[in-house]
């Protein structure tokens, strides 16, 4: 993989996030090729110059990396915040069914049967409080700041534990691929592996799948199999991790928009360069190279590469070569977490018929079907073609969540308070709020 190679003028290459994406030595050859073509252009026709250079710019804008890149994020935000409700609602049926089932035996009196365990359930959510919100931007440097300092002597451990955590992040993407394939060959049936759980035929088709992929990325490190790992990441992580509330998330994005831009524009006034982008363009030495260089193994250390960890989505240029598109997973993840939860709000407030403030009438025509996820998905879309101009117009790395926090999060503020929901959302939003009593007379 040419992650390091000559070329930029991709997304990656000139914005950085919050999830280890940067590309400074990529956006510092693009500068440097912009100052070279304005050198040589000259300052004779001005007006071609302008010319050619804005045709450069929407050319640049419009490339197919950069719309790879938009157009991946999104549909990974879309997938994973609908698994992540299609869990919770087969989580509840299966409650339900289990429930119903219990009343049935008891009046029977026959024995309760166990369910055996899923391979994720409703339990695995992790919700994230105001004291995760806070805390999540200060981990997040402090984790930046060892993988600065130390990453030569930890490479080895970061390397492993991403491949071990990739692994399993992937076989939660492939899974309904895998259930679709064996279903007409299987009964459903679960195999016991001991203390490690019963798992059916489609679960251990994904899991050995996804070992596989991850193998092949470890002894060749092609972008391809990076981009796989990447995506089931941001997919479990959006799927399993909650939001409880419109203030649990604006407390969390806006952290995160001023650790990205902390770590992006002032880190390089403090440590001399740009940690960012440090952190997120140093490749890892191989652990098969590692290990085959303690056993005295030169042919195969020459022939392992490095490799760059799934911390990014890289989509390479068709038309130019060398050129590639970087985002980083969390400029998918964070607004994803927001993408989600308004997705579970809008599920819930129309089973469950909520009502808006009735102080409020809200809006009539077209902006009364549209919902808070479309909205959300809208700005974040938005968000990314700004983050992309603003990459090509300023030739320098950008933080992502600096346009993509205001263009989801404003937006969707202004339309909950323009349909009375905003109180609702920002405390309380899947709690059933009981209707005030009042007295006859």
């Amino acid at each position: 993989m040419s992650h390091g190679g000559a070329g930029g003028g991709g997304l990656g290459a000139q914005t950085v996030g919050a999830g280890n994406l940067g590309g400074g030595a990529a956006a510092a050859a693009a500068a440097a090729a912009a100052a070279a073509a304005a050198a040589a252009g000259g300052g004779g026709a001005g007006g071609g110059g302008e010319y050619r250079e804005l045709h450069w710019t929407v050319s640049s804008v419009m490339d197919s990396s950069r719309v790879s890149t938009c157009l991946i994020s999104m549909l990974l935000i879309v997938y994973g915040s609908f698994r992540s409700l299609n869990i919770e609602q087969e989580a509840r049926e299966r409650e339900q069914k289990k429930r119903n089932e219990s009343m049935t035996n008891l009046l029977t009196g026959e024995q309760v049967d166990k369910e055996p365990m899923a391979f994720y359930s409703a339990d695995k959510f992790a919700t994230l409080d105001t004291m995760h919100a806070l805390c999540l931007p200060l981990g997040a440097s402090i984790s930046l700041l060892i993988m600065f300092f130390f990453f030569d002597s930890m490479q080895l451990l970061f390397a492993v534990c991403t491949a071990i955590i990739a692994t399993v992040a992937l076989a939660f993407l492939l899974l309904p691929m895998c259930q679709y394939i064996i279903r007409p060959c299987t009964d459903n049936k679960r195999f016991s592996f001991g203390i490690c759980g019963r798992f059916t035929a489609a679960e251990l088709f994904s899991f050995t799948l996804s070992v596989s992929i991850v193998c092949i990325w470890v002894l060749t490190g092609h972008w391809l199999l990076m981009d796989a790992m990447g995506m089931g990441l941001c997919v479990a992580f959006i799927a399993f991790v909650r939001l409880p509330s419109l203030k649990v998330s604006t407390l969390l994005l806006t952290g995160l928009l001023i650790y990205d831009v902390f770590w992006v524009f002032l880190s390089s006034y403090i440590f001399s360069t740009n940690v960012m982008v440090k952190v997120a363009t140093r490749p890892a030495e191989n652990p098969v190279g590692i290990v085959a260089r303690k056993l005295n193994l030169g042919g195969i250390v020459r022939d392992t590469p490095k490799l760059n960890l799934p911390g990014k989505l890289v989509f390479p240029s068709l038309h130019n070569s060398g050129h590639f598109s970087m985002l980083g997973l969390g400029d998918v993840v964070m607004p994803g977490l927001l993408l989600c939860f308004v997705l579970r709000y809008d599920a819930y407030k129309k089973s469950q018929g909520v009502t808006s403030d009735p102080t409020l009438s809200p809006p009539r025509g077209v902006g009364s079907r549209l919902t808070y996820f479309h909205c959300s998905l809208l700005g974040y879309f938005l968000g990314l073609l700004t983050a992309t101009v603003s990459s090509e117009v300023f030739k320098a790395a950008q933080p992502a969540l600096l346009y993509l926090v205001p263009f989801t999060l404003l937006p969707l503020l202004l339309m909950a308070y323009l349909k009375g929901d905003l109180r609702r959302m920002w405390s309380e939003p899947f709690i059933a709020q009981q209707p005030s009593k009042q007295l006859e007379v």
